[in-house]
């Protein structure tokens, strides 16, 4: 007999989110709109109990729930760990903005947090239907924040073009996962793990519905050459919407390549190992060259952010459990550097305007020099330049790719990290030694002034100390693949 309550201790924390993300709906109907930090409130308390319940579980063996469809192991813990923290921030980031908009509804806050529940599932997934129901979740929540602003045609237009381009991505994934069921009878992510190792798969067959697997997930992730998204919903969609687009989902797309790559194909890593060695080397080539022409922050910040893409799948490519571990301490570091960056920018944007253009950022230095100083640490770090985290988490990857004797790929990869130091550090160049466009100073309210010096001072402590961090992400990859 099926013990229940087992059962859905497992899910506890994806309950908890998705029965608040519908009180959240709910309460929001009945309460005026200038009361909306009730619901705020509610949002940030589901992720403190979420955040708990994940906490609980603790790195222990995995744990299998639903008729092994569901996942609960180290894994899931570390990323659905920083998924709760990373969007907590992300929403104290957001909070004014969205109201001087006008943009402050109970829909956001409720999309939110089924965006995270999508997130959750495909980070915990065991089987493939419950990684393409994660990722519809996602994936339409996200095309609805990008539409937030209806008024704005810029904004339209981005969530066209990121649902058609996904929905065509998303149909590629599922023809790559019906093909896997074909061939071995299962959808579950062991069970076919298992065909594999039996060679009861044709190869050539298998190869064919390995390609579209990894064209879905380089899709969600950014990378070239499925990044024709990326540059432009990152323009078009509300500073707080693509925070959130660049961020959080990042950690569903590497749960999910953990779980389809390494658990799932891993008996045929070979092959998936030199797809992901092109796109990475065409992600960082591309991300870091075209970047140098941008004139928009925002799309300059999506080319960078297809470039650490390009890291990651480094990353993966190496095939061990050491080059994991430092895909995911990475993807923890590329998150926090986004959020500081973004984050920035939401706060020194007016009612009246926002910050689109680089040279909105010209002698920032003279207009608030604490902001200055934040952006000038999260450039820093993202360019991969000492003592910041972004330099220790571009090494680790490195390092990972070295010992399994990738020695030109790293030799490129140092390559085009050393050209993106130039657009970094042309920001740094513009708030400090250009003249300001507008001579008025810049306020920054008290909570968003706090939580982003603890962001900046992170990127720095963990730069000079990441043991902590990087022994939490190697843990989590050593107890989930061993």
């Amino acid at each position: 007999m099926i013990d229940i309550g087992s059962h859905l201790l497992v899910i506890l924390p994806e309950l908890i989110i998705a029965i608040m993300a519908m009180v959240v709906l709910l309460v929001d109907l009945y309460i005026k709109d200038s009361d909306r930090s009730f619901i705020y409130s509610l949002t940030q308390l589901s992720l403190l109990a979420a955040g708990i319940v994940t906490a609980g579980f603790g790195f222990q063996e995995s744990r299998l729930a639903f008729n092994d469809m569901f996942v609960s192991d180290s894994l899931s813990l570390y990323l659905k760990s920083l998924s709760y923290v990373s969007l907590s921030i992300a929403l104290i980031y957001s909070r004014n903005y969205l109201k001087q908009k006008k943009l402050w509804t109970g829909e956001f806050l409720s999309l939110t947090l089924f965006s995270l529940l999508g997130i959750m599932l495909m980070i915990s997934s065991h089987h493939l239907l419950v990684i393409y129901m994660g990722l519809e979740l996602l994936s339409l929540c996200l095309y609805s924040l990008v539409a937030l602003h209806r008024d704005n045609l810029k904004a339209s237009e981005a969530a066209i073009k990121y649902f058609i381009l996904g929905a065509l991505a998303s149909g590629l994934l599922l023809y790559g996962m019906s093909m896997l069921y074909g061939f071995s009878g299962s959808l579950d992510i062991s069970v076919i793990a298992s065909s594999i190792a039996q060679n009861n798969i044709e190869p050539s067959l298998l190869i064919f519905g390995l390609v579209f697997i990894v064209v879905g997930i380089a899709f969600k992730l950014g990378a070239v050459p499925f990044h024709m998204w990326v540059p432009d919903v990152y323009q078009g969609a509300p500073l707080p919407v693509t925070m959130l687009i660049s961020s959080v989902p990042k950690f569903a797309a590497v749960g999910m390549a953990v779980r389809l790559l390494y658990i799932g194909l891993d008996d045929i890593s070979s092959d998936w190992q030199q797809m992901l060695l092109i796109m990475a080397l065409l992600s960082m080539a591309i991300g870091n060259i075209t970047a140098i022409a941008q004139t928009n922050i925002k799309r300059m910040l999506a080319y960078s952010t297809i470039s650490h893409v390009g890291f990651i799948l480094l990353g993966f490519m190496s095939g061990s459990i050491n080059g994991v571990g430092s895909v995911l301490f990475y993807v923890a570091c590329y998150v926090l550097m986004t959020l500081a960056a973004f984050g920035l920018l939401i706060a020194i944007s007016t009612k009246d305007s926002d910050i689109e253009l680089i040279d909105d950022l010209k002698g920032l230095n003279s207009r608030n020099s604490w902001a200055a100083g934040v952006l000038m640490i999260t450039m820093l770090s993202m360019a991969g330049i000492p003592p910041t985290v972004g330099f220790y988490a571009k090494f680790s990857v490195l390092q990972s790719a070295l010992n399994e004797g990738f020695v030109w790929s790293v030799v490129f990869s140092v390559l085009m990290a050393l050209i993106g130091i130039y657009y970094y550090l042309r920001i740094i160049k513009i708030m400090y030694f250009d003249a300001p466009i507008k001579k008025t100073k810049i306020k920054v309210p008290g909570d968003m002034f706090f939580i982003l010096s603890l962001n900046a001072g992170a990127l720095v402590i963990l730069g000079i100390s990441p043991k902590i961090l990087m022994s939490f992400a190697t843990l989590s990859s050593f107890i989930t693949l061993q």
